[in-house]
């Protein structure tokens, strides 16, 4: 690869969470020699946000067999969670009582394995004279011209590559004007800090904005904390994720009929195929587990009238049918929804109160109703998810970004715009030459960018694209 001597990498990743760490792998994986630095806040790469989770009841949503690492084994986590249980580590598997490949291993542990799987890479990288460096910072600029892209780090330190890779992972849900919740991040708990918990009275109410898969989580954390006090749940339409299982195959009907193009098209030949399932006595998940692989293509064709109708009318069933919660952590949802101690209510957050006391208050508007209430409670947990428009996004990077046209907004303003081979598209539409995004900013492109097999296909397909 040739730059110019001034550079200090050959690829600079921006984001050293799951997609960024595969990416660094899928590098080091390849023939030839390549300095990759890559940029990240937290003290260790592969993590994130979502595998930095040390709680043991922190699980991933999918089972093992579904999270490889490796584009090309599918049972490479599998494997190594064998050789794990075996050496003695996660001793609370047994309490699952299903194979491995069925098991719904604690986040952390994902992590540690996606950070071995990264350390592999780079002993076979070395051998190539290939090289990962951590740079602990935050990018708060990034310019690029025809020669080379450089950013500007939180602590002031400057950095030269060939080539950049924005691997941003996922922005927590920002506040917006609409709904001046501009406070509502300093006045909620994290929904992961079972510390904070531990602090509340352990009989108060606790209020949760979201009712996805991060408001599980919530619960989870809650329970681990020792609360034992009513939980009132919030989300504008007031579904919750379903229950993964593990249904027997079905025919793969997406791949036998190419005439289903549209997000209408593919929901009556979907629910066609539930229904047939339920009539067989087989699980309705069955049908809906072969639509995975084909959500990339269909949203990609789909054109953005199409698109709107999907995320207006489809958008919230598809998430709590699609994004499914683990066995045990439904079970304690639907237990303490069993025993009255958590509701889930449907309406839309409208904004934070002042509030008098040690509690917190917040607006809402109930679904069906035009007035709106104020609710109270001990404390507030905010799980409302994924901030996708970068335009929403309160961080210096994205804004930077955005105001010098490097980028610009992805369909329905989700992420960036990119090319299909991860070539981001300026402002007046133009494909960069040198700066690049993989994962979460592409959920614009694909719709589904940010599961782990989403991810590391990319990795693989972006890493053979840089190195060309």
């Amino acid at each position: 690869m040739g730059h110019s001597l001034t550079n200090d990498a050959d690829i600079l990743i921006v984001g050293g969470g799951l997609s960024g760490a595969m990416l660094a792998a899928q590098l080091m994986r390849r023939p030839g020699r390549c300095r990759v630095l890559v940029i990240e806040p937290r003290a260790e790469l592969g993590r994130g946000v979502a595998y930095s989770a040390v709680e043991l009841g922190h699980t991933l949503n999918g089972n093992a067999a579904r999270v490889s690492v490796d584009p090309d084994n599918a049972d490479d986590f599998t494997q190594w969670l064998t050789e794990y249980i075996e050496a003695g580590g996660w001793p609370e598997s047994d309490q699952q009582q299903v194979p491995v490949g069925e098991l719904f291993p604690p986040r952390g542990l994902f992590g540690l394995y996606a950070r071995q799987r990264l350390a592999d890479a780079q002993a076979l990288g070395a051998l190539n004279g290939s090289t990962v460096e951590h740079v602990q910072a935050e990018v708060v600029d990034l310019q690029a011209d025809a020669d080379a892209v450089r950013l500007t780090l939180s602590d002031g330190r400057s950095l030269q590559g060939a080539f950049a890779v924005l691997a941003t992972g996922m922005f927590p849900a920002a506040c917006t004007p609409q709904t001046r919740s501009c406070g509502l991040n300093a006045a909620a708990l994290d929904p992961w800090d079972v510390a904070a918990m531990q602090r509340l009275d352990p009989q108060s109410t606790v209020m949760i904005i979201g009712s996805g898969l991060t408001m599980i989580d919530a619960v989870v954390s809650l329970d681990q904390a020792g609360h034992r006090g009513p939980i009132e749940v919030f989300s504008r339409h007031g579904l919750r994720p379903h229950v993964r299982r593990q249904p027997p195959a079905w025919v793969d009907f997406l791949a036998q009929d190419q005439h289903i193009r549209t997000p209408r098209q593919l929901m009556r030949e979907l629910r066609r195929h539930c229904r047939d399932a339920i009539a067989q006595g087989i699980d309705w998940q069955a049908p809906l587990n072969t639509v995975r692989p084909h959500i990339g293509r269909l949203w990609h064709q789909a054109t953005d009238e199409q698109r709107r109708q999907f995320v207006r009318h489809v958008r919230p069933w598809w998430e709590s049918h699609h994004h499914r919660s683990s066995p045990l952590s439904a079970e304690l949802v639907e237990r303490l929804y069993e025993e009255g101690r958590l509701r889930i209510h449907a309406a839309s957050f409208e904004g934070l109160e002042r509030s008098t006391g040690d509690g917190v208050s917040i607006r809402l508007r109930r679904r069906g109703e035009a007035h709106t209430c104020v609710v109270s409670a001990g404390a507030l947990i905010n799980s409302s998810g994924i901030e996708y428009d970068w335009r929403r996004v309160a961080r210096p990077l994205p804004r930077q970004l955005l105001a010098r046209g490097l980028v610009r907004p992805g369909p329905l303003a989700l992420g960036i715009a990119a090319e299909v081979d991860g070539a981001v598209l300026s402002a007046e539409g133009q494909p960069a030459s040198r700066l690049f995004a993989m994962g979460p900013p592409l959920r614009g492109m694909w719709w589904e960018s940010t599961a782990v097999s989403d991810v590391v296909s990319q990795a693989k397909a972006l890493a053979g694209r840089l190195v060309r």
